[in-house]
């Protein structure tokens, strides 16, 4: 009697225990990173009643005969299974997909966990915000991210050349320069708000959030915290918008309207959901992706709707102008931005007519494509240049876009003229104007220069010429390994001279420089310096590496998120 009550009390208590795995799985249902517990039985022991004997001559044999006493717990396991993975906007709210465990430390020992709730503390470590252990990068060491140093600058060393230089000129012509693109009136993407209100109802104390995405760059999150009155102001939202980069808002008519700084087809504006609530659902902002436009231009089209403008002008900015009359004689002016006295005006049309003042022997114009056109007014072989930049550093806008090189050379030698930006070992960008000029059927030199004020050229060797640039009959380069392919530039303020190669293509091939019937279009594609940038945001990539993205346009990586892994996990 009493065994058997003792056998019963065993399974009561067993499932007891049961029960209790249960409900702590149910109370943590919500728990971030927590692994689901199963419970396993076993027979505790059997009293034996009889034991078992073999067949004989006069009987057969027979099995024991047991009396099970009862039920214990054998194991109680993890179940070390993938959870759903939720976006919270943060950067370092952090999930593993598959097997791992993020190592932290508490100083004294290591700690394992599937949780990656991190962010960085005023010590620039990167801790868990629960416990405040540090995380350990790939060398378990603790991972401090330096968000404060700057990304140094590179010097140029290389420039990568495209384009076509003509393989045919009729003359006599005069001199024509054209836009190698075409300017166009672009309008900027624009999101406005559904649920249009002077203030929103939230939760006392709540948090609320969205991510925005311009002009394809790293995403840029807001986060609002109810100050406990109830209910969150429109102004208030715009004005965390108005302090995003690349954007700008207001509230217009009532509603929340956000303007990327940017125009035209380039220029896009995504909003991405928040959490733990959810901003632009509050405000009903539309989650799609926004594109601007860009339309034909005009006489009234404004500098700051051109698609290459970056960062809109304002009053007192100066666009630089430089160039050569067709006599020789050089151009230095610049526009001054704005409508006010001393100033030239805000229009496109009023920046073309203030070059076409600046020569006395050339007319500056825009064609109908949008492209500026110098045109000189007399027939015959000239210096005629012209080149576009800004004073400010960073530019306004990327007028590289814009370059205007010769389509129409005079009768003595077919020039093609471009320039582009290139950086010195302190990171400030100088523009190079760079000349090629025929001298003999399919044979070419490149001339450089750049502004007396900002450095020379060097004679000699490889210097401010590269010469016999060589094509084939099909247009093709050809001995290019013989060609010395090097500037040497001295820039103001630079101890010694700096070399920049000319990258103009394989011989050949028609990956770079070519000599075909069409039109000339020669420019550089790209060059390989850049100035310096300061860290503008922050990710983690899938590898669990650290990266920072930079005002320069860089990005590099800053650290990695150590992973650990168990054989009986």
């Amino acid at each position: 009697m009493t065994s058997s009550l003792f056998t019963a009390l065993s399974g009561l208590k067993s499932h007891q225990g049961w029960i209790d795995v249960i409900g702590n799985n149910l109370a943590n249902s919500n728990t971030t990173g927590f692994k689901t517990s199963r419970v396993s039985f076993a027979d505790a022991f059997s009293q034996t009643m009889r034991f078992a004997n073999g067949p004989g001559d006069t009987q057969g044999g027979r099995n024991p005969v047991q009396v099970g006493l009862g039920v214990t717990l054998a194991n109680i396991g993890r179940s070390i299974s993938q959870g759903a993975l939720q976006a919270t906007g943060r950067s370092f709210d952090l999930a593993l997909q598959g097997r791992g465990w993020f190592t932290l430390s508490d100083g004294t020992q290591n700690l394992y966990s599937r949780v990656g709730t991190f962010g960085l503390d005023s010590a620039r470590n990167l801790v868990d915000q629960r416990t405040g252990s540090f995380v350990l990068g790939t060398d378990q060491n603790r991972l401090n991210i330096d968000v404060d140093e700057l990304f140094a600058p590179q010097a140029t060393t290389e420039m990568v050349f495209a384009g076509n230089l003509p393989a045919v000129v009729d003359g006599p012509l005069a001199e024509v320069l054209t836009g190698v693109n075409g300017m166009t009136d672009g309008t900027a993407a624009q999101v406005t708000n559904n649920i249009v209100q002077g203030a929103y109802t939230v939760a006392p104390g709540s948090t609320w959030s969205m991510e925005v995405v311009v002009s394809n760059g790293a995403p840029q999150q807001i986060s609002i915290t109810d100050a406990g009155g109830g209910s969150i102001a429109a102004t208030t939202i715009a004005a965390e918008l108005d302090a995003l980069q690349g954007v700008s808002a207001a509230v217009v008519g009532g509603a929340i309207q956000v303007t990327t700084d940017r125009t035209g087809e380039e220029a896009t504006i995504r909003v991405s959901s928040g959490s733990p609530n959810d901003l632009a659902e509050l405000v009903g902002m539309p989650l799609a992706t926004v594109t601007g436009s860009e339309s034909a231009i005009t006489g009234t089209s404004l500098l700051n709707n051109l698609p290459g403008n970056v960062t809109p002008y304002v009053a007192g900015d100066q666009i630089e102008i430089t160039g050569v009359d067709t006599d020789g004689t050089p151009i230095n002016s610049t526009f001054t931005f704005g409508t006010g006295i001393g100033q030239d005006g805000v229009l496109v049309d009023d920046l073309v007519s203030f070059m076409d003042g600046l020569y006395t022997d050339a007319q500056v114009s825009m064609n109908v494509n949008g492209q500026i056109v110098v045109e000189a007014q007399t027939a015959g072989e000239t210096d005629l240049l012209i080149g576009i930049s800004d004073v400010n550093d960073p530019a306004n806008t990327e007028w590289y876009k814009y370059a205007v090189s010769v389509t129409t050379a005079g009768t003595e030698a077919d020039t093609v003229v471009t320039s582009t930006e290139i950086f010195d070992l302190a990171g400030i960008a100088h523009t190079v104007t760079l000349k090629f000029e025929r001298q003999a059927d399919r044979s070419w030199n490149i001339e450089a220069s750049i502004p007396e004020s900002e450095g020379t050229v060097i004679l000699g060797g490889a210097g401010t010429e590269v010469t016999n640039i060589e094509f084939g009959a099909d247009g093709a380069p050809i001995g290019l390994g013989a060609v010395g392919g090097t500037l040497s530039i001295l820039f103001n303020g630079q101890p010694a001279p700096q070399s920049v190669n000319l990258d103009l293509g394989s011989d050949g091939e028609f990956d770079g420089l070519t000599q075909f019937g069409s039109q000339s279009n020669a420019f550089v594609q790209s060059q390989d310096g850049f100035g310096d940038g300061s860290l503008a945001n922050l990710s983690v990539g899938v590898d669990g590496s650290i990266n920072g993205f930079y005002t320069n346009g860089q990005s590099r990586e800053l650290g990695a998120i150590g992973i650990a892994t168990f054989v009986n996990d």
